[in-house]
């Protein structure tokens, strides 16, 4: 079972509690406010189920990792990398091991290849969500069970 951690309701998370979960919600918060130009330009066309009607997040917190954009009713996540991920390749290959035991597929993308070829990659993206459906159908809300096309 994985973790995720949403921002605390207003009012709440004012001290105490778990530090580690309240550094990754203000970590989550930060880079909402200063996405890269890659990042801003994936999530225009991402949001609002513009893909297939599918629901992405970003910058979601799941368990100690950060991740750029995941859609969790296809356990898919994408990552955009700059240039700093050329040198963390042990790290990004760690951190994806640990989210593909959960059942996420990790999609990475450079930040020149989102610019330049946009269509490419939301091309790769929707193959992605259409060919890696949920290992189990989602209950709906009437109790019954519900298969994704």
């Amino acid at each position: 079972m994985f973790l995720i951690f949403s921002s605390p309701l207003r009012g709440e998370g004012q001290g105490g509690g778990d530090s580690t979960v309240n550094r990754i919600t203000t970590l989550g918060k930060a880079l909402r406010k200063r996405p890269t130009d890659a990042e801003q330009l994936l999530w225009s066309r991402l949001r609002m189920k513009q893909m297939e009607g599918l629901k992405f997040r970003r910058q979601q917190a799941i368990d100690n990792y950060m991740v750029d954009f995941v859609c969790f009713e296809n356990r898919i996540i994408i990552e955009v990398d700059g240039g700093q991920h050329g040198a963390e390749n042990n790290k990004d290959r760690e951190r994806d091991t640990y989210l593909q035991r959960y059942g996420f597929k990790v999609l990475r993308f450079w930040n020149n290849e989102v610019l330049q070829n946009t269509n490419g990659v939301l091309a790769v993206i929707r193959e992605n969500c259409l060919s890696h459906p949920p290992l189990n159908p989602l209950p709906s809300r009437e109790g019954k069970v519900t298969h994704l096309k």
